[in-house]
């Protein structure tokens, strides 16, 4: 069996690796470096640089030199509220986000496959021989089409993708491989360059099952460089071009980086607008900048807690994930927030990848004790009648996972079913995200006669698939996932807290919609009822039923639930002696339609 490689293609720097002899090895560079920055330059003549050599041309030609690519995999150009790059976005086909440079444009795919395609040249020169399958990590709460972007990246550059895996999960693989035998729950709080993810996991014997994960896409180490800046700025007090706003962001990262190990240090920056730039930046100064983006990630990791039916306490470990997690202002956060000291023992730059080429390894074949469960984060199903969420995949399912329902009409002589399928935790369909939609035809006939089968199924690289099949005649549609690109970032940060926020009135509205459907339902049966029920039916049995269709009709334009409740209740007993009657005609054969006088 040929080799698989494991790679994290980060939103700051990438890593490569292989396992051998049973080991994860993270394969160096000619430089001997592990580390490549995830960055391209396109020069003026020639082929584009990538890695190190771009990184150091990004503040000599900085509208030229791609970086961040990550954070632009599968967004829509109009999702970028304030991504603060030196380089040009454009909208391409369908809104998708697109590069533009010099006289071209290029796909996030086609920039990132630059940078594996680096990698995979790196591999085949460390190991002499070919390198053509692979294991990518991505965030957790990347949607479906920017883990198809990410594996359409890594077929760009030669790569048959074998898998695509959580990277919380990858660095728990990695940190959990030598205590397989240990049954602990851990927090894996992982803070990268453009992306958090925090993620709940039991490790035992072997098994590694994810509990709950949250996250947001959107933030990052990036951030917190783009709010230093605008405060150096705001400080030296003269406006500067985007050449010398490229200039800084270098030495502003390397002061970041330095106040890490140090208390003080100073941004200087020669023949910026005519001035020389020379900031002082204490640790506290930056902290005191940085602490409004870390304190975004608490509601992330209350709500991962909770999903996981745990509290911090209860948790064995807590390790860190990303550069970013080396400075001391976060791993204070995380200290005082999980109640103890997070495991710094891996380099969180490396973790992941060490992860995925662990996972590598064990569809390789070189490991067979190791199982991963990753989780899908928010619950998929399907708009129903009265605009309901028809939950068929919960929030927190192991994958990969296969669910399905069946369903019917709500109409007479209905020709064909749309199928709306949502993402999202709001009991109203409205209130959900629509990723898609297909519609399947069949033959006309009675309301609750057609029987469509809807199956939801989402594989071991977190992407889902929509099958609908009509049972009656086979034929089947297949759901392409092209409207997911439509899911706003944002939103997806706002998702769950906008579910715990609008619960009580969200479950009101179903109550009410589900009291409201259930009396269209019995209004209309009572009047096909009466006709087949004939003179059996006395005038004051008739009567008493007339009033109670009154009443709930009166009740169901009131908007007050538990009169329509009460209402309906009243309707049902009211008619409990025309459904046994028209069930015992049923049973007796099909009935003549009497014509009477009621």
């Amino acid at each position: 069996m040929s080799d698989i490689v494991g790679i994290d293609l980060g939103t700051t720097n990438s890593l490569i690796g292989i396992m051998e002899s049973g080991f994860p090895i993270l394969l160096a560079d000619e430089n001997g470096e592990r580390l490549t920055p995830s960055v391209v330059h396109f020069p003026e003549a020639g082929e584009p640089m990538i890695g190190r050599a771009a990184l150091r041309a990004r503040a000599l030609a900085p509208s030229t030199t791609i970086y961040s690519i990550k954070r632009l995999m599968g967004t829509r150009r109009d999702e970028i509220k304030k991504l603060n790059v030196d380089y040009e976005i454009a909208a391409g086909k369908k809104g998708l986000a697109r590069v533009r440079v010099r006289d071209r444009e290029f796909s996030p795919e086609e920039l990132s496959a630059l940078i594996l395609r680096k990698l995979k040249a790196q591999a085949e020169r460390a190991l002499g021989r070919a390198v053509d399958r692979a294991v990518i990590t991505v965030p957790a709460y990347f949607n479906d089409t920017q883990r198809k972007a990410t594996k359409r990246a890594g077929e760009l550059a030669g790569f048959n993708v074998e898998r695509i895996v959580n990277e919380p999960t990858a660095a728990a693989l990695a940190y959990g491989l030598d205590r397989s035998k240990t049954k602990l729950r851990v927090g894996v709080y992982d803070l990268g360059g453009g992306t958090f993810d925090i993620s709940i996991l039991e490790l035992d014997e072997g098994l590694f099952e994810v509990l709950a994960t949250n996250g947001n896409t959107q933030l990052g180490g990036d951030d917190i460089d783009n709010a230093i800046i605008e405060y150096v700025l705001a400080r030296f007090g003269v406006p500067i071009g985007a050449g010398d706003v490229a200039r800084l962001r270098e030495v502003v990262i390397d002061a970041k980086h330095r106040l890490s190990v140090e208390e003080n240090a100073t941004i200087r920056l020669p023949f910026v607008g005519g001035r020389n730039l020379e900031i002082p930046l204490s640790r506290a100064e930056l902290e005191k900048i940085a602490q409004p983006i870390i304190e975004k990630t608490r509601w992330h990791c209350a709500r991962a807690l909770a999903d996981a039916r745990l509290t911090a306490e209860e948790l064995d470990e807590v390790i860190l994930v990303g550069g970013a997690t080396k400075m001391p202002l976060v791993r204070r956060f995380v200290r005082e927030f999980f109640a103890r000291e997070p495991n710094i023992s891996q380099n969180p730059e490396e973790i992941v990848a060490v992860g995925a080429t662990i996972q590598a390894g064990i569809l390789a074949g070189a490991l067979r004790d190791v199982l991963l469960l990753d989780v899908t984060p928010l619950s998929l199903g399907i708009e129903t009648f009265g605009g309901l969420m028809n939950i068929i995949i919960p929030r927190n399912s192991t994958i990969p996972i296969k669910a399905g329902e069946m369903f019917t009409t709500a109409v007479n002589n209905q020709r064909a079913m749309s199928i709306k399928v949502l993402q999202g935790e709001r009991e109203m369909a409205q209130d959900n995200w629509l990723l898609g939609q297909l519609a399947i035809e069949f033959e006309p006939a009675p309301k609750g006669v057609p029987r469509v089968g809807v199956q939801f199924e989402i594989d071991a690289n977190g992407i889902l698939h929509v099958l609908a099949r009509d049972t009656k005649t086979g034929a089947e549609r297949k759901l392409e996932m092209t409207s997911a690109i439509d899911v706003s970032e944002e939103a997806v940060e706002r998702m769950l807290a906008d579910s715990l926020e609008h619960a009580f009135d969200d479950m009101s509205e179903r109550a009410w919609v589900e009291a409201k459907v259930k009396t269209d339902e019995m209004v209309a049966a009572i009047e096909a009822a009466l006709p087949v029920a004939g003179n059996e039916i006395s005038d004051e049995e008739h009567a008493l039923i007339a009033q109670a269709v009154r009443e709930v009709l009166e009740a169901a334009s009131s908007q007050n639930l538990a009169r329509l409740q009460r209402a309906n209740s009243a309707l049902d007993h009211a008619t409990q002696n025309l459904a046994d009657l028209v069930l015992r005609k049923a049973m007796m054969g099909k009935p003549e339609v009497q014509e009477t006088n009621h």
